[in-house]
């Protein structure tokens, strides 16, 4: 079966939507021109590539921890989008219950943007973990080159559910064996982590189709299984240093998983499993 035709789950993509939904004041970024994605844009190009379910993240750019947006798109969708949300560390059981209820799935710790220091020596995070755990809710983490080395203990004794965004973001030169990837690749043994493979373009150095990457994306699947894995565009592709197609992003995923069973598992039934679709 042609991936096009295949049910998929998307998971992890934004909606920004600043005419309806104004960016908050204090943030560093404020995304503009094609990397704005308003709900009317989102669900249109959900529609055109057979996506049937999507985990959208509030991003950190355009509205810090400003979750209306996100919120009002899965209000909207009746159950056929769920979300991941940007809230402080302090956050409470009632706040985060609160979220769970309206279709948040988990909550981003995004070092790429905080740096490592602000999750693990932040005096709120264990009790964070905590909630996050009894609701069984996702820590959804992202990370870049060995960040993950510092992170994994953490994240491993917290006893939440754990969503490694982008492949967790290995420098290639570096080889497979870097410890931050290291740490990835061991988290697949506590049985509660899974892994985004998506956002080639964030460390791949080389050009589509980014053949550099593809070692990475081989041992995820090979450690996890394809039963923790998850595809995921990152549409609308904020600071993308080059251009991004949606139809081009599933041809590749075609190239790693040339049998449609291994795509159906990838695609859908391990997302749907995962997320409660």
């Amino acid at each position: 079966m042609d991936i096009f035709a295949q049910a998929k789950v998307d998971c992890h993509n934004h909606v920004l939507d600043p005419a309806r939904f104004a960016y908050a004041a204090d943030v560093a970024y404020r995304p503009a021109g094609q990397e704005i994605g308003s709900q009317a844009q989102h669900r249109a190009v959900m529609d055109a590539y057979g996506v049937r379910h999507a985990l959208v993240v509030g991003p950190n750019s355009g509205y810090g921890l400003d979750n209306r947006c996100l919120l009002d798109v899965l209000a909207r969708s009746a159950g056929r989008f769920k979300g991941i949300a940007v809230v402080p560390l302090q956050a409470d059981l009632a706040l985060l219950a609160g979220l769970k209820a309206a279709g948040v799935v988990g909550i981003a710790f995004n070092a790429t943007f905080y740096g490592v220091a602000h999750y693990a020596l932040h005096p709120a995070t264990p009790a964070l973990l905590r909630h996050l755990a009894e609701l069984d809710m996702f820590i959804n983490v992202q990370v870049e080159g060995d960040q993950m080395a510092a992170l994994a203990a953490l994240l491993a004794a917290s006893g939440a559910r754990i969503l490694i965004d982008h492949c967790g973001r290995p420098t290639p030169a570096a080889g497979l064996h870097q410890p931050g990837f290291a740490a990835v690749l061991g988290l697949a043994k506590t049985g509660r982590a899974a892994v985004k493979l998506s956002g080639l373009q964030k460390f791949s150095a080389q050009p589509w189709p980014y053949a550099d990457a593809r070692p990475f994306v081989d041992a995820l699947i090979d450690a996890y299984t394809l039963d923790a894995c998850v595809w995921a565009s990152d549409w609308p592709y904020l600071k993308a240093e080059q251009r991004l197609d949606y139809g081009v992003s599933l041809r590749l995923v075609e190239s790693w998983l040339p049998d449609p069973a291994d795509r159906q598992r990838l695609l859908w039934d391990t997302p749907r499993r995962l997320l409660g679709f």
